[in-house]
């Protein structure tokens, strides 16, 4: 489909010729997936669908605990610190923001009145500003008015470079204003196609203003309401066990009518994978449990007990290994993995050429992650218009021993291949997880073969992907050679996600390791396509180049995707609960019940 075609099918659903069902058909059979569709919709005017309700109880709590399972427990409470999906999760029991994104890709209204749109004048004509009206009569846990005030102090908080929040990229290039006690205008200094980032999802839950003034930049850590929040959401705070145990009771004041319907929720982490799968699918112990990555034989296997399901919720998210460009072993000024150095070995290209081959993704899919993985060339891997199509990989010891021998790495007597005095040894780190265990074995042996030597390193979970500044083990140090974890992607649109790549995004020691650039690759070109893709308002030209994004970081070997992951969770039989692939597990925690 051309863009003339597109711009006319457009205009027919603004004219009413053409429904929206019928558009998201027609993009459908020409590879455009509804969320997608839908994006291109509400950027040319047309308003959002509204969320078919699914909620049956008719009052406000009465269904008792919910117990879930977060197998990777939260270790902090702050959204705006989060920086892996069991603390975002653990914070959206307590926090919301002002919308969240349902599994088409729609916006749902959260603490916002309504979404903005082009037909009220709340989504500028010219992408470059957008006014959010807030509900009113919402109310912190504590009592106190949730206003215009509390998303002002959110931006100053994220955007403050001393805060050093996972989220600041959302803020950091937006101005916003209150406009009145409940309303606020954000504005963008460049047309703006994806204005929905700030405040929204994943990145956009709200703190409050008067329990975190006194806490910002250099002090936002020292924060009590870092480990107990005080959110607007349908649970109040109870306790927490960093890395064991969140537990909330009821908010009888929940600004949603007769929600929610559990009187109170326990969130379990620790553990791992398989036994969470059986504490749902085979004890029925738990209602709910969060990212099953168990081998697909397993999953299958226990769901024939009928005491759950698997939930598979199409999403962006791509378990991908991760190539240093920087040097871990070499401190400099006090800090690994400096942005001063360069990788010893990694920086030839060849290397990284090589180390690409010798990943066997299709072993990986057939004997590991089956429905649950399948292998994929891309870093983007949904809404499919934002796929490339150019990119391939293959699996092949002999063209990668070519490669490293053609650049000049030769083996030695111990048949490891070594140039100028450098061995190909590196340390390749993961999380414990069998599947991940299980890759990385793979990987080991077809590398051992080409002549590379690869020490396998496997680290706590609740460790590796701690928020602790002071922990050397975290993924976003990088203090090894290769590393392999699942990126989310929380939105039907792979901007802020390839924000990754980005050269002002490194995770430094400055930032407290909390850019989202954790390879620390620097590459002016890939910068100079993102910038312009952020302003590019024709949707058929801003996905090329995105996609183009995409292509830059495969094919100079950034990283290597083995399997894209929609999101897999395990449901008890009577619960009833929506998942989203762009957004967190507990989205719409507020309208979870069970049947009776």
């Amino acid at each position: 489909m051309n863009e003339r075609d597109l711009r006319r099918l457009i205009g027919d659903v603004k004219l009413g010729k053409l429904s929206r069902r019928g558009f998201v058909r027609r993009m459908a059979a020409v590879g455009l997936t509804a969320p997608l569709a839908t994006q291109l919709l509400a950027i040319s005017g047309v308003a959002m669908a509204q969320t078919t309700p699914q909620y049956k109880p008719t009052k406000r709590g009465g269904g008792g605990l919910l117990k879930v399972l977060w197998w990777q427990g939260p270790t902090l409470l702050n959204p705006h610190f989060a920086v892996g999906t069991k603390d975002q999760d653990g914070s959206r029991v307590f926090y919301e923001p002002l919308a969240a994104w349902d599994p088409d890709g729609n916006l749902k209204p959260k603490l916002a009145a309504s979404i903005p749109g082009r037909e009220d004048g709340t989504l500028a004509a010219d992408g470059k500003s957008v006014v959010w009206k807030l509900k009113q009569n919402v109310k912190w846990h504590d009592g106190k008015p949730f206003t215009a005030d509390d998303v002002v102090f959110n931006w100053q908080y994220a955007k403050d470079p001393a805060t050093a929040a996972t989220t600041s990229g959302s803020y950091n290039e937006v101005m916003v204003e209150k406009l009145d006690d409940y309303s606020v205008i954000v504005k963008f200094a460049k047309t703006t196609p994806f204005w929905a980032d700030a405040f929204v999802g994943t990145r956009g839950m709200l703190i409050p203003k008067h329990l975190f003034a006194d806490f910002t930049g250099a002090k936002s850590r020292e924060a009590p309401t870092n480990l107990k929040p005080v959110g607007t959401g349908p649970y109040l705070f109870k306790d927490f066990k960093p890395g064991d145990l969140v537990s909330g009771t009821i908010n009888p004041n929940y600004h949603q009518d007769n929600k929610p319907y559990f009187d109170a929720i326990e969130m379990k982490g620790g553990g791992d994978a398989v036994s969470a799968a059986r504490a749902v699918l085979q004890s029925g112990e738990f209602d709910f449990a969060w990212n099953m990555q168990v081998e697909d034989e397993i999953l299958s296997r226990l769901e024939k007990g009928g005491k759950g399901k698997v939930v598979i919720s199409p999403g962006g998210n791509i378990e991908h290994i991760q190539l240093n460009n920087t040097d871990p072993w070499t401190e400099v000024d006090g800090e690994r993995s400096s942005l001063k150095t360069k990788h010893p070995t990694l920086s030839d290209p060849a290397v990284r050429q090589a180390l690409s081959m010798l990943v066997d993704k299709g072993s990986i899919e057939k004997h590991i992650y089956g429905r649950t993985g399948p292998a994929t060339a891309n870093f983007v891997n949904n809404p499919s218009r934002f796929v490339s199509k150019t990119t391939k990989y293959e699996f092949n010891v002999d063209k990668a021993s070519e490669v490293l021998e053609k650049a000049g790495w030769k083996k030695g007597g111990d048949g490891i291949r070594e140039k100028d005095g450098k061995k190909l040894k590196f340390v390749y780190q993961t999380s414990i997880n069998q599947p991940r265990q299980k890759t990385q074995a793979i990987v080991k042996q077809a590398a051992q073969k080409a002549g590379i030597d690869i020490e396998l390193k496997s680290v706590t979970a609740s460790v590796f992907f701690s928020s602790d500044v002071a922990n050397p083990d975290t993924y976003t140090k990088f203090y090894t050679d290769l590393q392999m974890y699942t990126t989310t992607m929380s939105q039907p649109d792979p901007e802020v996600f390839l924000l990754q790549f980005c050269s002002w995004e490194a995770a430094t020691k400055e930032n407290k390791w909390q850019g989202r650039n954790i390879t620390r690759w620097q590459n002016k070109a890939y910068d100079d396509n993102y910038k312009a893709a952020q302003v590019e308002v024709d949707p058929v030209k801003r996905a090329a180049m995105l996609i183009e994004a995409n292509n830059m970081a495969i094919n100079n070997y950034v990283v290597i995707p083995v399997v894209s992951r929609p999101g897999v969770a395990a449901m008890g039989a009577k619960l009833n609960a929506t998942i989203s692939g762009w957004d967190n597990n507990t989205w719409d925690l507020s309208d979870w019940y069970k049947d009776a």
